[in-house]
């Protein structure tokens, strides 16, 4: 009994900070088409808390953040620290943590309807967008429709594209873990 409970902790940590490395490997590329960039760490935040769980997925989005704000480059373009996290994408990053929270609720709450899924996510989504969107108005001295404009308006598509990706990968992706017993 002992030995089962030590292996699923030790299942759980290494799948906690495998997605956490998957944050911090994908998170800094970024295509850069003005005060904020597009990037790939959402992404991998909604793949986070569909494959793991709520919890597990909001723990490596945590551990990821952690990384950063002691400096190492995980954000995007290859920046890091707390400056970065205080500075005009602080509101978005900071922001993750909501984010993972409400599209998970809604991922494992409805797992088999994906529509509720989506539109959880969309959800999560645009409560993202109001934290990074108030942050980037306060920090750049911008109104909040010029933070809209450069912070949200030029993301919409390719978001909502991330979390259909999400979607299929990762029912995939769980559903296959699942039945290997890699995680319950």
């Amino acid at each position: 009994m002992q030995e089962r409970k030590t292996t699923s902790k030790a299942y759980s940590m290494t799948s906690i900070a495998l997605m956490a490395a998957v944050i911090c490997v994908v998170g800094p590329f970024t295509l850069p088409i003005g005060p904020v960039p597009i990037t790939l760490a959402p992404l991998a935040i909604l793949l986070s808390v569909y494959i793991l769980g709520t919890k597990k997925g909001t723990i490596a989005l945590l551990i990821y953040l952690l990384i950063g704000a002691v400096g190492v480059p995980v954000f995007s373009g290859f920046t890091g620290g707390i400056g970065k996290l205080a500075g005009p994408t602080g509101g978005y990053l900071v922001g993750y943590i909501i984010f993972a929270l409400i599209a998970g609720w809604f991922i494992h709450r409805f797992y088999n309807k994906v529509v509720i899924q989506f539109l959880g996510m969309v959800l999560a989504l645009a409560v993202l967008y109001a934290f990074g969107t108030a942050w980037l108005a306060y920090s750049a001295g911008m109104t909040f429709g010029a933070a809209l404009a450069v912070g949200v308006l030029p993301f919409i598509v390719f978001d909502l594209i991330k979390i259909v990706i999400t979607i299929v990968l990762g029912r995939a992706v769980r559903s296959r873990l699942l039945r290997s017993g890699i995680i319950s």
